[in-house]
């Protein structure tokens, strides 16, 4: 599962000047944009930025994935899986790390450069409205989705136990795929199971940009070490998203699970078959949910607070130039 806000949704300066390390994410923003009034440049550097974050913070919290992934394929309790991790070995940690890998760094590329672009295109100077952020955090979503539906097609039917015989392997997906027409590619294979990750992931990618700089600001004015508001205000972030769009991850997950020409229900049939599956009942959906909202917590806690310490260095490094 991904709380790709996708659930599931982010600088060092010179260390002596007290007065930069409590400056807000949000007036950098400005600064930097106002300096480049009149330039019709995208900020290609916030989609580097997004790429770096995510591939670090991905690759530190990967023994949290392997824990989560071995629950689902497995249904181990968390001790249990934890224990067959430490039994193979620390040299196993980050076997299969490749993919997540590939999908994570992408993820952040589209979803913070993106993100950026549209909100320089809407207000090129500042201040941005919540608004703004809003509307910039739903479209960069929309395009999180259209671009990584895909890896999370297949990742999610190589996670079924029920079709591990008939699919050992990532080529045996992509064959079976690619053997319907150009719809039936879209409409069954790739894109199967899309409208609830668009609303999960716009959704997702709106609430965290709307909110981080609101939550980070408030922190900075306590006089806390610098690198603490971001690692809390993506933590607090990841937490709640993903805590209220959890349901969807799992409508999608057994939406995308299912493979074959077999009748697909449309939304609402999904929705309830698996409310009628889960007793009817709110914690049963969220069942095996505590995992993934704490790989969420940690990961964009990481994520914001890397990308917040890499964007100062990097605003740091032109001013010096200047």
């Amino acid at each position: 599962y991904t709380c790709s806000v996708s659930f599931f949704h982010l600088h060092p300066v010179a260390f002596t000047m007290g007065e930069q390390n409590n400056s807000t994410g949000k007036d950098l923003q400005h600064r930097t944009r106002a300096e480049a009034t009149g330039k019709k440049n995208w900020p290609s550097q916030a989609y580097t930025l997004g790429a770096i974050s995510n591939f670090m913070s991905t690759f530190l919290t990967f023994p949290i994935y392997k824990v989560v992934f071995r629950q689902q394929i497995h249904a181990l309790a968390v001790s249990e899986a934890v224990r067959q991790l430490w039994l193979e070995g620390p040299q196993y940690f980050y076997r299969g790390i490749y993919p997540p890998l590939l999908s994570k760094t992408l993820q952040g590329t589209l979803l913070f450069g993106t993100y950026d672009s549209l909100l320089c295109f809407l207000s090129p100077i500042g201040p941005h409205s919540l608004g703004q952020r809003w509307a910039a955090g739903l479209m960069s979503g929309v395009v999180e989705a259209v671009a990584l539906s895909p890896f999370e097609r297949v990742q999610n039917v190589l996670q079924d136990h029920g079709t591990q015989a008939r699919f050992p392997s990532t080529l045996s997906i992509l064959k079976e795929f690619n053997s319907y027409g150009l719809w039936g590619r879209l409409s069954l294979g790739y894109y199967r199971g899309f409208w609830p990750v668009l609303v999960r992931n716009s959704l997702g990618s709106a609430l965290y940009f709307s909110f981080k700089d609101p939550i980070q600001d408030g922190l900075a004015q306590q006089g806390l070490p610098h690198w603490v508001p971001a690692l809390v205000s993506g933590s607090v972030n990841g937490t709640i998203t993903c805590l209220v769009l959890y349901p969807l991850i799992v409508l999608v997950a057994n939406m995308q699970s299912h493979i074959g020409w077999q009748k697909m229900p449309n939304l609402w049939v999904s929705a309830k078959n698996v409310w009628d599956a889960r007793g009817r009942k709110i914690l049963l959906i969220y069942r095996g949910g505590s995992l993934v909202i704490l790989r969420s917590s940690v990961t964009w806690g990481l994520t914001t607070a890397i990308h917040d310490f890499l964007q100062k260095k990097s605003h740091s490094k032109k001013e010096l130039k200047d």
